[in-house]
């Protein structure tokens, strides 16, 4: 299963992203995603992750589903200072893990429900299950915050990918017309 993720995310959410398609993706079946801009804690490079996410209080908050084992998130513990790609626009942060029992429950609730499907992967309903069974099932769970700091470069920015989806249809409206017309 996280094999599979791996491709999904790496070779058509991370994609659709940069290209400013984000928007197009979230729906309450598949869910509300956000990409993270990760450096990695061994080679430094950019690395990009897609998130289910939550937004509570000003501050964005996300879950490794993976648990401790997740490479993004040994990487945020590495470098907290991270950029956030939100359907709605960009924002550059610094992450910190939440302990608090009552921010978990109402944050990974939030999360999951917006998540789609991604609660049942878990093995409960997000809208069903009690404050106690959610915070025994996710115990192991690390909950990250996002504290926004600035405006980070989403993909319409300097620098992003918004602008090929523009050439490229114009390319396949022309071709498109020319074939019909021929």
């Amino acid at each position: 299963m996280r094999r599979f993720f791996w491709f999904l995310n790496k070779f058509f959410m991370v994609p659709m992203f940069r290209l400013g398609l984000g928007p197009f993706f979230g729906n309450p079946l598949t869910g509300y995603i956000m990409v993270l801009k990760v450096t990695g804690r061994k080679t430094g490079k950019l690395r990009y992750v897609p998130v289910n996410y939550a937004i509570l209080g000003g501050k964005v908050y996300c879950v490794a589903g993976f648990r401790q084992k997740s490479d993004w998130y040994r990487n945020l513990l590495a470098h907290p200072a991270i950029e956030a790609i939100l359907p709605g626009g960009a924002i550059g942060g610094i992450t910190t893990g939440i302990d608090d029992p009552a921010l978990r429950v109402a944050a990974i609730r939030q999360i999951f429900q917006n998540g789609g499907l991604a609660g049942f992967f878990e093995g409960f309903n997000p809208s069903r299950i009690s404050d106690e069974d959610l915070l025994l099932k996710t115990a192991d769970m690390p909950l990250i915050c996002i504290q926004p700091a600035g405006v980070g470069n989403g993909p319409s920015d300097p620098g992003g990918l918004a602008w090929v989806w523009a050439p490229v249809s114009l390319v396949l409206l022309i071709l498109a017309v020319w074939l019909v017309l021929r």
